[in-house]
């Protein structure tokens, strides 16, 4: 008959019992998820472990799609560090490598300019209206490490949020039916 007509041959033998074990199974499994995601928070010391780069202005270093890992560390920047930063604002953070780092001495702050790879000039007309530096606040993590093309799956859904709704209504009807 198929996955579709099984799929509705199951609902129509639906047991309560078994629903609610199922939501409970979800709900454990979304649970273990963020408590993943904050213990990688702690140990990486970055409020966001994990970033998709998102267009091509790091070419060659990094692809549109990379997947990349984080740390946000005690040690100074320094110039040719790759970060990933927001700006005041802005909901997307940026993935770009410091080019100059202006430090004081009689404090800890720091003035920190960045550069894509690939772009002809530096951040500052991407920066907040009147801003000329990033300060160690704007600051989410270092990369030090990455994936390849991984996260194209999450850009494909952020572009076309249709994928998103049909992967999560098949997965969610798939979890609803499953007889195990």
């Amino acid at each position: 008959m198929g996955f579709i007509g099984d799929s509705i041959n199951s609902l129509k033998s639906f047991n309560l019992r078994h629903t609610l074990e199922q939501i409970i199974t979800l709900g454990m499994i979304v649970s273990s998820a963020l408590i993943i995601w904050k213990v990688l928070m702690c140990l990486t010391g970055s409020e966001s472990p994990v970033v998709v780069v998102l267009s091509e202005s790091m070419e060659p270093a990094f692809q549109r799609g990379d997947i990349l890992f984080l740390r946000m560390g005690e040690d100074p920047i320094r110039a040719g560090e790759i970060v990933v930063f927001n700006i005041d604002r802005r909901e997307i953070p940026i993935v770009h490598r410091v080019i100059k780092v202006h430090e004081r001495n009689k404090t800890a702050d720091i003035e920190i300019l960045t550069k894509g790879d690939n772009n002809d000039q530096d951040d500052r007309v991407l920066y907040a209206p009147g801003q000329q530096w990033l300060e160690r606040q704007h600051i989410m993590g270092r990369a030090v490490g990455f994936l390849p093309y991984v996260g194209y799956v999450t850009i494909i859904m952020t572009e076309n949020p249709i994928i998103k709704y049909i992967l999560i209504g098949a997965l969610g009807l798939l979890a609803i039916t499953s007889k195990d």
